[in-house]
């Protein structure tokens, strides 16, 4: 079994800034890809930004210079840096590792940015 846990969702003001926590457990061996997806009301979920076992990060186009994905080395923890947030960032965010050619899911942290 493989479990992810996210925190450091909350309310925000527009232009503000948070940081999101995820930390991965279980049957895991060695370090995997890991990523972090959002869903906003009535919306499919998107990509946000992922990052290899190596450190190599890529971004939706919508939050590029804005959000800054990080893992700690050696461990199936990251984090996402979210700045200059916006109306439309507002969502569910889930932290997402891939393992054996399976993705697992957390159970995610919300995100809510006022104008």
């Amino acid at each position: 079994q493989v479990q992810l846990v996210e925190s450091g969702g909350g309310l925000v003001q527009a232009g503000g800034s948070l940081r999101l926590s995820c930390a991965a457990s279980g049957s895991i061996f060695g370090t995997r890809p890991m990523g972090w997806y959002r869903q906003a009301p009535g919306k499919q979920r998107e990509l946000v930004a992922t990052i290899t076992s190596a450190g190599t990060s890529n971004y939706a186009d919508s939050v590029k210079g804005r959000f800054t994905v990080s893992r700690v080395k050696g461990k199936n923890t990251v984090y996402l840096q979210m700045n200059s947030l916006k109306p439309e960032d507002t969502a569910v965010y889930y932290c997402t590792i891939n393992f054996r050619f399976q993705d697992y899911w957390g159970q995610g942290t919300q995100v809510t940015v006022s104008s």
